[in-house]
C-alpha cells in the first residue's frame, strides 16, 4: 500500500490530519479503520483545535507506538529508547517546518481555537498547508517502517 497516497485521499475526503496518517496505516496497525478513526478523531487541529502538537505527528507517534512501543512500565531502558525514536522522528518533521506545533505552523494563517471546525471547501484547501504536514508524517513513518522491517 502507498501510505502517503491513502493518507492524502484520507485528509481530502474530509478526515482530521491525525484521522488520515493513522488511517493510512491500518495494515500496519492492525486497527480497524472504525477504531482508527475514533482514536484519531481527538488529534485533529492540533489536539481538538487547541493548535497543539499537529494532529499529522501526533499520528505518526501513534503508529511508532504499535510497532514499537513499550509495555513494562519498570523497563527504564526500553522507554528511553522508545522515547528516543518519537524525539528522531519529531526532529525529522522539525527539520522541514521548523516545528511540530500546529498553531506555529499555521503562523500565517488566521485561524482560532473554538470547538467549531473549519469548513473543508476549496479554499481550505488552497490556504492551509495541512495536505504537506500529512504526507510529509506519512513518510516519515513509512521512511522508518522500510529502514526497520
Amino acid at each position: 500500500m502507498d501510505h502517503v497516497l491513502e493518507a492524502r485521499k484520507l485528509f481530502l475526503e474530509g478526515y482530521n490530519c491525525s484521522q488520515a496518517v493513522l488511517g493510512a496505516f491500518s495494515d500496519v496497525t492492525g486497527i480497524d479503520f472504525e477504531t482508527s478513526m475514533k482514536l484519531a478523531s481527538s488529534f485533529g487541529g492540533g489536539m481538538g483545535r487547541m493548535r497543539e502538537v499537529c494532529g499529522s505527528v501526533s499520528a505518526m507517534f501513534m503508529i511508532a507506538g504499535f510497532v514499537c512501543g513499550y509495555t513494562d512500565p519498570e523497563d527504564d531502558k526500553i522507554k528511553a529508547k522508545h522515547y528516543a525514536l518519537i524525539q528522531k522522528l519529531a526532529e525529522k518533521f522539525k527539520s522541514q517546518y521548523g516545528t511540530i506545533v500546529c498553531r506555529e505552523l499555521l503562523v500565517n494563517i488566521k485561524h482560532d481555537t473554538s470547538n467549531v471546525p473549519t469548513k473543508r471547501d476549496d479554499e481550505f484547501y488552497k490556504k492551509r498547508p495541512c495536505l504537506r504536514f500529512v504526507e510529509t508524517a506519512a513518510e516519515i513513518i513509512d521512511e522508518f517502517l522500510k529502514e526497520n522491517e
